[in-house]
């Protein structure tokens, strides 16, 4: 996965006119870093440093997130809607994540606003990455029998 987004990320930033060090600067991480990801010598970037490289690419995060492999196919959701696979119970679970609007701190000082959207979308994609692997996951057979 971590080659196959290095060659999207490659051919993105070719696309843009963009040189390793005009993205990186653009983004606000290192030209090395670009160039790890590019290369497939680092694996798949987190979601905040996929946020940055969106920003700078203009490209939606979604789609950033979807080549990464956070979510897949119709999985990607659009800005403000949900995989199709989501049950109500996961709908039910993810607004309450995303409401619970209690104060964000660091080290006892209060997140601003930008580093609350940062936290925001590594949990998103977290979330639906974790539900998707959850349903996966076959999940062991009781014996009524034995009540176990």
């Amino acid at each position: 996965m971590a080659e196959e987004f290095g060659n999207y990320l490659r051919q993105l930033r070719e696309g843009k006119g963009l040189t390793i060090n005009q993205l990186a600067a653009l983004a606000g991480i290192s030209g090395a870093q670009i160039s790890r990801i590019e290369n497939g010598l680092r694996g798949v970037p987190k979601p905040a440093t996929l946020r940055k490289i969106a920003e700078a690419t203009g490209v939606s995060y979604e789609e950033l997130m979807g080549k990464a492999g956070y979510l897949t196919g119709a999985d990607i959701p659009a800005e403000g809607t949900i995989p199709e696979w989501a049950t109500s119970k996961d709908k039910r679970d993810f607004r309450q994540m995303l409401e619970d609007d209690g104060e964000l701190m660091f080290d006892g000082i209060p997140l601003n606003k930008e580093d609350k959207q940062r936290i925001k979308d590594v949990l998103t994609g977290l979330f639906w990455e974790a539900k998707q692997m959850n349903k996966r996951t076959p999940k062991p057979k009781r014996d009524p029998r034995s009540g176990e």
